[in-house]
């Protein structure tokens, strides 16, 4: 091929159309953007409902992409292995998604090898499991327990960086990373920028404006956001209402403090709105469009309390 200045022209441009499909939505020019959420549907919202109806579910939810969580939650994982991984590219591409996250609670980070390279084969960002580890720890005890925990992981980083992935750490409750000083050793005592926190208020005091400053302290090691509130908590049976009180508009806890956080950090990747049912594995409401409703009021919750900012 002889390389005329119009040829040359239009392969930059073909780069750099790629470079920018690359980047998580809202990147590309979010300083002259105004500051939104950019929201990525968990699967397991939807229990062990069809795979195919989640992905279609995604964009009707105001998410650009999904978070596929494996068999104890869900188990779509499960159903993307079944079908292959071609079938589930072409699922995504047919309903405008892209994969964003797999969540390996079951396996945990050091046997997170396998779905790391699965979610770079399919296009995806990120892994997100909790931090091993003894509860409750404080001072020097913490410290020690998290460097620990820091050498431990050495290789799934290792593996991280050459696969240009995150490693999401949720502040899982009844684990090493539980409590906010954890959250905030952490960060610095695993320096590496390819971990951050994945942050569930709900294992945390429900005060915004305490997680508000915790958000601030994060800043860019923020890595994924859960809108996910205690209210009645998520492990014995209860009424549906009174479950339902962990979503985001409707439970007590003010989320505006919460997304003037966020909006002051212009935080840029992913949020889930989330629950957990009882028992889990099934859908939050019995069909999918239920689901994806209420979904949605969550959404418009958030929404609102970004407008009156």
């Amino acid at each position: 091929m002889k390389w005329t200045s119009t040829s040359r022209r239009a392969f930059c441009g073909t780069l750099t159309a790629a470079a920018a499909a690359a980047l998580w939505p809202g990147d590309m020019f979010a300083a002259s953007l105004p500051f939104k959420l950019n929201y990525i549907l968990a699967s397991s919202l939807y229990g062990r409902l069809p795979l195919s109806e989640v992905v279609e579910a995604v964009r009707k939810t105001g998410a650009h992409a999904i978070d596929i969580w494996p068999e104890g939650h869900a188990n779509h994982r499960e159903q993307v292995e079944a079908i292959g991984h071609d079938a589930f590219v072409r699922m995504l591409r047919d309903a405008d998604v892209r994969l964003g996250i797999y969540s390996c609670y079951n396996t945990g980070l050091l046997k997170s090898e396998k779905w790391m390279r699965v979610v770079k084969k399919l296009g995806g960002s990120m892994i997100i499991a909790n931090g091993f580890g003894p509860a409750g720890l404080t001072g020097d005890l913490l410290k020690r327990q998290l460097r620990s925990f820091a050498e431990a992981i050495k290789p799934v980083i290792d593996l991280a960086d050459e696969l240009n992935l995150t490693i999401g750490v949720e502040n899982h409750g009844g684990s090493l990373v539980s409590s906010p000083e954890s959250i905030r050793r952490l960060v610095e005592i695993v320096p590496s920028p390819r971990v951050g926190v994945a942050l569930a208020p709900y294992h945390l005091q429900q005060d915004a404006g305490q997680i508000a400053r915790l958000i601030r302290d994060l800043g860019p090691r923020l890595a994924h956001f859960y809108a996910w509130e205690h209210g009645f908590g998520c492990m014995k049976k209860m009424p549906k209402v009174m479950e339902m009180k962990q979503m985001p508009g409707y439970g007590p806890l003010d989320f505006t403090p919460i997304v003037a956080a966020l909006k002051e950090i212009d935080y840029q990747h992913g949020t889930s709105i989330f629950m957990h049912p009882v028992p889990r594995g099934i859908p939050i409401l019995p069909t999918a469009n239920q689901v994806t409703a209420a979904i949605n009021r969550s959404r418009e919750y958030l929404e609102d309390c970004l407008s009156r900012l």
